[in-house]
């Protein structure tokens, strides 16, 4: 069966037979990798728990780094991305862009500068079916640390999402990017929920290559990106349930060659109010929760960043405007179209290039 959208990690498989590859789900949420009987011990992992969710790691430890280096280092990248871009911690630079007040300017970190940056990018591309400044609508519909306990209990009026809307777009930010210079224009709610957590996996590929190791798969709460190559000198492998006809679950493989994955889906993070069901996903072009065919969408690129954002911008535009915005932009996605009780697949021309003879 098409499996469910949880915030966590799957416990792994035990089947011996089962190849080396992490069991990765449409959901966009990752098992622990899978050992077979003939990995080497350099071949190890960690895990653990960030932002909400969980993080794993495999690596090819060919110097025999000591774990508690390797685990620090992680620690460390996840630290930073968290007091820079985590609007749940009070303290955070953006948690605090977002109380300041009218006409106040902010220098940013080297991070945050480049995660904005890529959400400005798409947001122009793509007509705004991403932006930076959504913080006040998801809020406004129940979502996120300024959501409130009233906002679960009704569905927002129009002139609250008016209000809210208000408060929103890109174009309104003044920001030099040479400079790192930000201003606040007043009432802006910046939020990088659609793009941070793929960050945080590039992050940490970029700390756990400054210790010296550079063969390893990193996953953040199903957003992975392989760098280098297995032991036996095979890239990284995944495999992808693909929902088939009968209900069961039929793995792609995907091998992340120096390549990120990432996905968008609609079946978590819900609310649900008088017959009327939304989730978190919000078209900023509307102001109102994404209603459209799409149970999810995954995409491949060398940035995992990347691949969150434009998993997110394919989510908003749906089927149709989605795979041609992906056509024109050679994007590597996958698109699981709701198609009465069963889902239909389908990819676009990049995701077919990539994905074609992988064993």
């Amino acid at each position: 069966m098409y499996p469910d959208l949880a915030d966590s990690c799957a416990e792994a498989p035990t089947c011996p037979a089962t190849p080396s590859f992490a069991s990765w789900h449409v959901a966009g949420y990752a098992n622990v990798a899978v050992p077979r009987r003939a990995d080497p011990t350099r071949l190890q992992q960690l895990q653990g728990r960030t932002m909400g969710t969980s993080w794993a790691l495999r690596f090819d430890n060919q110097r025999l780094l000591p774990l508690p280096l390797v685990h620090a280092a992680i620690n460390d990248a996840l630290a930073r991305v968290i007091a820079q871009m985590s609007h749940w911690e009070p303290d955070s630079d953006i948690s605090r862009f977002n109380a300041a007040p009218n006409g106040s300017r902010h220098t940013i970190a080297l991070e945050f500068r480049n995660v904005l940056t890529c959400a400005l990018r798409w947001a122009e591309a793509s007509g705004s079916a991403i932006d930076p400044t959504v913080g006040a609508l998801v809020a406004c519909w129940g979502f996120g640390p300024d959501a409130g306990a009233s906002s679960l209990a009704f569905i927002p009026s129009a002139q609250a999402v008016e209000d809210a809307r208000a408060c929103t777009g890109w174009q309104r930010l003044a920001f030099d990017a040479t400079t790192t210079m930000l201003s606040q224009p007043g009432g802006v709610r910046l939020d990088f929920s659609g793009i941070a957590k793929g960050f945080a996996v590039d992050h940490c590929i970029a700390a756990l290559q400054a210790i010296g190791l550079r063969d390893v798969l990193m996953e953040i709460g199903g957003e992975l990106r392989g760098a280098g190559r297995r032991p036996d000198g095979q890239p990284w492998q995944i495999a992808i349930d693909m929902p088939g006809a009968d209900h069961a679950a039929i793995p792609q493989r995907v091998r992340l060659d120096e390549l990120a994955i990432a996905t968008s889906g609609n079946r978590w993070h819900l609310r649900e109010k008088d017959g009327r069901r939304w989730s978190h996903t919000i078209d900023p072009r509307t102001g109102e929760p994404v209603l459209n065919e799409l149970a999810a969408v995954t995409v491949l690129h060398l940035s995992c960043m990347e691949a969150d954002a434009l998993a997110t911008v394919l989510m908003v535009l749906g089927p149709i405007d989605g795979m041609a915005f992906a056509q024109t932009h050679d994007i590597a996605a996958r698109f699981f179209c709701r198609n009465s009780d069963a889902l239909d697949v389908r990819a676009s021309s990049a995701w077919k290039s990539h994905t074609a003879g992988a064993q």
